[in-house]
């Protein structure tokens, strides 16, 4: 059956994934955790392969958080080193794909070299018109919400915005994401029932789904099968639902 007989005629503008599970799917094999963290990052590219397939406008993946810097140093050299074999890997491929690629987080804290990558990265896709990709790398959904804040914060001290005149919109405009619609739907894999400080002001509205999947093992079907509970989903935004107002 195709994907749009399942889903139905909407798919969401903007689908954002938690990727989690990548140590559990090690030790369930006895491997070290390093082996998992590669085996998700396969499962990064078949998911981002998939999306553009489907035709989703924005994919967003929670890949490194600012609490991750707490871990082993091993493991979070570990996955600084994959990150760098993304950017040295698929590049040419989302060029190809004409994906735009997008890094939110805090930049600051990384090496330089990836930095440059990140940098470097960007600029090769900008003028790219397909599918957004956006990796939230070194982020944190408190910690932006505080970035913005202060930025409005400062603007009123300076006597550059009337608090009065401060809306969602204005503040959403701050954050991190203020170049792309809020997510519609925002999937976790592994089992976990939390956001775990992923995009929490712009998840507001979204429909969340909770797989057991551990993230390497997710792949197109799996998209497939989350968007296709996506589609059967009804979206009231605070309002009745359709048979309550009929």
């Amino acid at each position: 059956m195709a994907l749009e007989d399942k889903t139905g005629p909407h798919l969401p503008s903007h689908v954002a994934i938690i990727m989690d599970g990548n140590g559990r799917w090690a030790r369930k094999r006895l491997l070290p955790r390093e082996a998992g963290h590669y085996a998700g990052m396969g499962a990064v590219r078949e998911t981002v392969r998939a999306a553009c397939d489907i035709g989703l406008q924005n994919l967003t993946l929670f890949a490194f958080s600012s609490e991750n810097w707490k871990r082993p140093k091993t493991e979070v050299g570990a996955l600084m080193g994959l990150f760098r074999a993304y950017f040295r890997s698929d590049m040419d491929e989302l060029v190809d794909r004409n994906i735009r690629m997008r890094i939110i987080g805090h930049r600051g804290r990384v090496a330089n070299d990836i930095q440059q990558m990140i940098e470097e990265s960007e600029k090769r896709t900008i003028n790219n018109t397909g599918m957004n990709l956006t990796f939230a790398f070194d982020y944190g959904g408190q910690e932006e919400i505080v970035a913005a804040t202060r930025e409005l914060a400062r603007a009123a001290a300076d006597g550059r915005l009337d608090p009065e005149t401060i809306t969602p919109e204005l503040f959403a405009s701050r954050l991190f994401t203020s170049a792309l619609p809020s997510p519609d739907l925002v999937i976790r894999t592994s089992g976990e029932h939390r956001l775990s400080n992923f995009l929490l002001w712009q998840s507001a509205y979204a429909e969340l789904l909770f797989l057991d999947t551990l993230w390497p093992d997710f792949d197109r079907a799996a998209l497939e099968s989350a968007l296709a509970q996506f589609g059967g989903r009804e979206r009231r935004f605070g309002a009745l639902d359709s048979e309550a107002v009929a």
